[in-house]
């Protein structure tokens, strides 16, 4: 239990802080990387999963409670175990998915927070509110509740499913292939909603949105947060349940 928790804190601290960090370099008043445009924020989130994978390697670096639920419901351990790396297989038990969710969530928080440190003097710059938010959470590019969480189950199906395609294929490519999917599906399925995929991802760094002192920060549009919530979460169990049949 102590693994899972520190591996999957750090692995997903260090997802949001450099997912985060892309986003506020993209976006925020006075940085070097201003205006950089949204497949440098694709690739930027892509490389954040690649570092953050490495990081949680023990624990099977899930990163995300949609990956976590759809490992489970493939029926598959949670984590397979490495005899070579002296690694334990980790059961899909209810106490290790739990535990794994809730280390996803600190993680993502604290990622959030150390992205804000480290840009600091830019967020007290910037008075758009809604590029404050955009750095911590996602939100559509068109409101219509519905169809937002059609577009996210569409997008986590798709993630989860190829990465358990991953886990049967002899491509040893590791972490960088779930990277290059990250940016893929970014790059295909990531505009309408900003493409969260992952419930960590987006509810960690807005709780840290609406507790940090940001000067012109405005809300945390909390009406919009279910989406990037449930949507993956259905996605990925979509994802798992239909591995049983062709995986």
């Amino acid at each position: 239990m102590g693994a899972i928790f520190l591996h999957e804190i750090a692995g997903t601290a260090i997802l949001t802080l450099l997912g985060g960090g892309v986003v506020a370099n993209v976006v925020l008043t006075k940085n070097k990387g201003k205006d950089g445009g949204w497949l440098l924020i694709n690739f930027g989130w892509g490389l954040a999963v690649f570092a953050g994978v490495y990081v949680a390697f023990a624990t099977g670096a899930h990163l995300n409670p949609a990956v976590t639920l759809g490992l489970a419901a493939s029926g598959n351990d949670l984590f397979p175990g490495n005899e070579a790396l002296g690694l334990p297989a980790i059961a899909a038990t209810l106490p290790n998915i739990v535990a794994y969710i809730v280390a996803q969530m600190i993680g993502a928080f604290l990622g959030a927070v150390i992205c804000w440190i480290a840009y600091k003097k830019h967020y007290d710059e910037e008075t758009d509110a809604g590029n404050i938010l955009g750095t911590f959470s996602t939100g559509p590019a068109i409101r219509a509740y519905g169809w937002n969480f059609v577009t996210e189950v569409i997008a986590t199906f798709v993630l989860v499913f190829i990465i358990l395609l991953f886990g049967k294929t002899p491509a040893g490519l590791g972490p960088l292939a779930v990277a290059l999917l990250v940016v893929g599906i970014g790059a295909s399925l990531g505009g309408p909603t900003g493409y969260a995929i992952n419930p960590a991802r987006d509810l960690g760094p807005r709780l840290a949105h609406a507790i940090l002192p940001i000067r012109h920060k405005g809300g945390s549009d909390w009406s919009y947060s279910w989406v990037p919530v449930f949507g993956p979460i259905v996605g990925g169990v979509l994802a798992g349940l239909v591995s049983l049949l062709v995986v």
